[in-house]
């Protein structure tokens, strides 16, 4: 978000006294605006197609079709829109599936709120925003992709059309570092960062970041040595 705009969020969470206090405190912050609310996931898929939105926090336990449907509906309607899970569940699972319906960053309920605040921030610059617990599985789930080998394997290595570079970049997306973050841990420049990214979505043929990490934690595409860091 360049500044001085204002993020344009649509709010979705059934419960409505909290989704009062989240809405009382978000719209206290400069630059925020909550220009809807959901209490289900279709009203959130029908919002999402009504207004001009920059990002969506959503919360998963909602009647009808549920969190993890309306993420993936309004990705696949919106591919450009990043999603922000706000949820009191961290179950692997739940992870995982957010992870292929779109999400771009998972927050747990409770989060203090500038902290919530400066996840919705990063998440709409096309940030990765994960929590702990998160980037501990999605850490996991790349080291065992790429020491979990069949016999198969052993002898038909996956092909990986990665420069070292692009790995070590990958890695940190998938860890839900900016490209700033990367930047500054890989002492490149942030455009540099952004043209490896584009090079990477190419290669992968994905059109976002957290599709990437996905295929890489499904390919085996990282090296486990670069996430020991």
């Amino acid at each position: 978000m360049k500044p001085g705009v204002t993020l344009r969020i649509l709010l979705v969470e059934d419960d409505e006294l909290f989704r009062l206090g989240l809405r009382m405190r978000l719209q206290q912050e400069a630059g925020i605006e909550i220009v809807a609310e959901a209490e289900d996931g279709e009203q959130a898929v029908e919002l999402a197609n009504r207004y001009p939105l920059d990002l969506v926090l959503l919360d998963v336990g909602l009647p009808g079709i549920g969190g993890i449907e309306a993420c993936r509906q309004i990705k696949q309607q919106h591919p450009n829109l990043p999603i922000l899970v706000l949820t009191s569940r961290s179950e692997k699972l739940l992870i995982s599936r957010l992870i292929e319906a779109g999400a771009a960053g998972y927050c747990l309920k409770g989060i203090p709120s500038e902290s919530l605040i400066l996840a919705l921030r990063s998440v709409a610059t096309g940030a990765s925003w994960w929590d702990q617990t998160a980037t501990t599985e999605i850490r996991a789930a790349f080291v065992v992709g790429n020491t979990a080998t069949s016999p198969t394997q052993a002898h038909e290595p996956i092909e990986n059309p990665l420069t070292k570079r692009e790995q070590e970049i990958l890695a940190l997306v998938a860890t839900g570092k900016s490209n700033q973050e990367i930047a500054e841990i890989l002492y490149i420049a942030a455009g540099t960062v952004r043209v490896h990214v584009h090079a990477i979505l190419q290669k992968l043929e994905v059109r976002d970041r957290t599709q990437a990490a996905v295929l890489a934690i499904q390919k085996g595409l990282v090296a486990k040595e670069l996430l020991r860091s």
